[in-house]
């Protein structure tokens, strides 16, 4: 453990500027997970207010998906400044458009999803370009910290967005709350305009750069075993969403502030754990990441047997243990592909995964039908600790934690031969 690492990274001022535009940004998304949901609502048809609604707020993400299997020919060897500039703009335009409209009274229902679909179409290159940013600033030695500091902010605007966005919503229209989401990314844009990258050494065995996919990137062997492993692990996170507020009402008879102190106890957390996660100083990131996905599945199990207090320090703990996960899932990928291609396979990797937590969200409600809240959140949790029983079958041993020191230089090698243990 490195308590300087944070200090090191923030002496770049490269990075202070890049982590603050990163920070309003995420704070702008807090507020709309409840802002683009309420505005929904308020203008939904009548009779299909529930399905318009999740319409809605799958149209603010899933359309990421057909920009990054799309967009890779004029997108994969643009700059990650160009990919965040791009993306961020993109989503300010159409959430502008979106607030005149809502508070000129003339936003029409069909109008609004696909203003919003049109906002998510660089989701995918913009994260790509941001967490190429990130392993830039943060160079070999900061980038889990660079990482770790950016969802820490993440999860601090997820506690306090949401928060924000309530009690402003009872003062202002949904229109002015989303004039300030469309702000927001305005700013990660002209900030991220301004951090200028460095250029990447090249060895000598390097091939020069080519127009290869951010798909067949992603097809070397450890790559694509830590995605396939990141894709179970949220889709199997997934039920859970569903679940837990199904067993605090129907199955505890409790209220909703039992729902808020579970969510409360799991965004702490996480987000301690995840600002820990920054002064790391190890190697073994694979093995530190099978043990957060056998960890998060076990603090479910209580559920089957445990009293409300003990589940509440399990669910705590869950966030604990599930916090680090994403930073270090990046800096794996970040240290194993060289500077010019991590663009396209960070796109890639996203456009694969960003559908995983939507789809569980979806296998949720029939499960809880079948096995109820309780029994899902179990179920949930069994299904977590055999994936990292099987991870530990699946995800080669030495070239994901060696990558992690040195990246292979020959693009090649990579494409055609992956390395095996």
């Amino acid at each position: 453990m490195d308590l300087t690492a944070y200090r090191s990274l923030l002496r770049d001022s490269r990075a202070r500027r890049l982590l603050a535009g990163l920070a309003v940004s995420s704070l702008g998304d807090g507020m709309s997970i409840v802002t683009i949901a309420w505005l929904a609502l308020a203008i939904a048809p009548f009779r299909d207010a529930g399905v318009y609604v999740g319409v809605a707020v799958a149209a603010y993400t899933l359309p990421g998906v057909i920009g990054g299997i799309t967009l890779g020919r004029f997108l994969g060897r643009r700059s990650p400044t160009v990919l965040v500039l791009a993306h961020s703009f993109l989503r300010a335009g159409s959430l502008a458009a979106i607030a005149t409209l809502s508070l000129a009274h003339a936003l029409h229902p069909s109008m609004y999803v696909i203003l919003l679909a049109a906002s998510s179409l660089l989701t995918t290159w913009g994260t790509a370009g941001e967490y190429s940013l990130l392993a830039d600033v943060g160079g070999a030695e900061g980038r889990l910290t660079a990482n770790s500091f950016a969802s820490a902010q993440v999860s601090i605007a997820t506690i306090i967005g949401p928060l924000a966005a309530g009690i402003l919503l009872t003062q202002f229209a949904a229109g002015w709350l989303l004039v300030l989401d469309a702000a927001s990314f305005a700013v990660l844009g002209i900030v991220a305009s301004g951090v200028a990258t460095a250029p990447a050494p090249r060895a000598a065995d390097e091939v020069p750069a080519g127009h290869v996919s951010g798909f067949r990137l992603l097809r070397r062997r450890d790559l694509l075993s830590l995605t396939i492993v990141t894709w179970f692990f949220f889709f199997l996170y997934g039920p859970v969403e569903v679940a837990l507020p199904f067993h605090v009402a129907r199955e505890l008879g409790a209220s909703a502030q039992l729902l808020g102190a579970y969510w409360t106890s799991f965004a702490l957390g996480a987000l301690t754990a995840t600002l820990l996660t920054g002064a790391l100083r190890t190697g073994n990131v694979r093995g530190i990441a099978i043990a957060i996905v056998a960890g998060w599945g076990a603090c479910l199990l209580p559920f089957a047997f445990a009293p409300v207090p003990v589940t509440l320090v399990c669910f705590a703990l869950g966030g604990l243990i599930y916090g680090p996960f994403v930073p270090l899932t990046y800096a794996l990928f970040q240290a194993a592909t060289p500077a010019a291609d991590l663009p396209a396979v960070l796109a890639a990797r996203g456009t694969v995964v960003i559908v995983s937590t939507p789809l569980g969200i979806a296998l949720g409600g029939p499960l809880v039908s079948l096995l109820g809240g309780g029994g899902t959140l179990v179920a949930s949790g069994l299904a977590t600790v055999l994936l990292a029983a099987v991870s530990l079958l699946v995800w080669p041993r030495e070239p994901a934690t060696e990558r992690c020191i040195k990246p292979i230089r020959n693009r090649e090698a990579q494409v055609t031969e992956p390395q095996l243990d």
